[in-house]
């Protein structure tokens, strides 16, 4: 029998094939930037207090974008509304992050602030680039289009070695400047390609005719209506607490995972990339091996419990690791890093794909846009303040983040077990 993933991606047609084929290019843009963002950050001064907050101030940001993404999804359309958005959330913060290693250090922090709030507006096109996504689709086949539109994502860790060639022959900030630049055109030409190749789907025609000459406000006001909807639904209140969880975790290991592996493990600058490298090759292994077995069912208890508790084993190991004896990253730390970095890639790649899986099919198709952006507002609010206190929790000990996500796993797996008891599966 053929692989369900390959038979998927050589059938994709409409806007899910303009999507997934034109992902990759993140990964030529955006994700050569994230394994040193935070790095880039403690070489131009920011205190991991300061990046924290940062990480936070944009969570809110989002929880704005969030909640307007869906009335502005509706209104504009899909298509034009992930055009102009993506613009706006990748490419201008792109040349803010270049320029900022150019200004005095005064303006350092403020420039840093400035392109998170800009970045944070990236919850709107996240709420039409979905709709985008799985509109037009058959209900069957969405958990394979999300894992085929992460394993795109993860095509960049054949990217990897470009930024720790760049690092290891320049110096870190005079690389980020080379490779912000690069993310800002790559991003412009993946942003006008999928423009091109995508139409407007179904649902977005019907609700662009039903809110035409409505106001903004009057949209707004509509959300109540959905808050109802949502709360008569068990599952698309589990569907927000996973996604909570999985983007809190999330959040944490973004911001802070290269900064205990670079500042505590002493792991030399060049070689950051191997490790997101690693993870995302590992997690495409896992997609077309493993996972694709579990993405042609929407009973995902064991799926769920799975994914968190290889995640679980990834974060408790990191926290644990000693500072190394000689004064750098000695072969017994990389040994355990590559551990780490298997259980995460598993735990990663099955939370990733479920959350978005979990909601794009519970969601009812004609209030999508609405009851996603709510979701998702929901969701930020949540994880806002996990960004801040993990720079907290660094700032005491670089362990300490981690021993954060590991409580917050543990709630997940709890919060799976009560959703999927017997008991509660008979009121569904």
């Amino acid at each position: 029998m053929s692989n369900p993933l390959v038979s998927t991606l050589l059938n994709l047609r409409g806007n899910s094939r303009a999507a997934v084929f034109t992902e990759p290019l993140w990964g030529l843009s955006m994700n050569l930037c994230l394994p040193y963002a935070s790095v880039y950050m403690l070489a131009l001064g920011l205190r991991d207090v300061q990046i924290g907050l940062l990480s936070t101030i944009g969570m809110l940001v989002q929880v704005v974008a969030g909640l307007m993404g869906g009335v502005i999804t509706d209104k504009f359309g899909r298509r034009w509304t992930t055009a102009v958005f993506d613009v706006t959330a990748w490419v201008i913060p792109c040349l803010i992050w270049f320029a900022v290693s150019l200004t005095s250090p005064g303006y350092v922090f403020w420039l840093f602030l400035g392109a998170s709030i800009v970045n944070g507006t990236w919850q709107v096109t996240q709420n039409s680039w979905d709709c985008l996504l799985v509109e037009d689709t058959d209900r069957q086949q969405i958990p394979h289009i999300y894992s085929l539109v992460m394993v795109a994502g993860h095509l960049s860790a054949l990217f990897a070695p470009i930024s720790a060639a760049l690092v290891s022959h320049y110096s870190l900030v005079a690389a980020m400047r080379i490779l912000y630049i690069n993310a800002a055109v790559v991003m412009l030409i993946k942003i006008i390609w999928l423009y091109v190749w995508s139409t407007e789907t179904s649902t977005g025609r019907t609700r662009m005719a039903e809110t035409k000459g409505v106001s903004l406000w009057r949209l707004l006001a509509g959300y109540r209506g959905v808050l109802t909807i949502i709360h008569r639904s068990p599952g698309t209140i589990f569907a927000l607490f996973i996604s909570a969880v999985v983007g809190a975790v999330g959040t944490v290991n973004q911001t802070f995972w290269q900064i205990i592996i670079n500042q505590k493990l002493l792991v030399p600058d060049p070689a950051l990339p191997f490790f997101p490298m690693a993870r995302s090759l590992l997690a495409i292994l896992f997609f077309f091996t493993v996972i694709h077995k579990v993405t042609g069912t929407t009973r995902f208890r064991l799926p769920l419990l799975g994914g968190f508790g290889a995640y679980l084993v990834g974060q408790v190991l990191v926290s644990l690791l000693p500072v190394p004896a000689g004064g750098h990253a000695d072969l017994a730390t990389y040994a355990a890093l590559a551990v780490c970095v298997l259980f995460d890639s598993f735990g990663v790649a099955m939370l990733a794909m479920l959350a978005e899986s979990i909601v794009a099919l519970v969601v009812d198709k004609q209030e999508r846009s609405r009851v996603m952006a709510v979701q998702r507002t929901v969701v930020m609010l949540c994880v806002a303040p996990f960004g801040w206190i993990g720079g907290l929790l660094s700032g005491i000990d670089r362990s300490l983040p981690f021993v954060l996500t590991a409580c917050l796993i543990v709630m997940g797996m709890v919060m799976t077990l009560a959703y999927h008891r017997p008991s509660a599966m008979n009121h569904k």
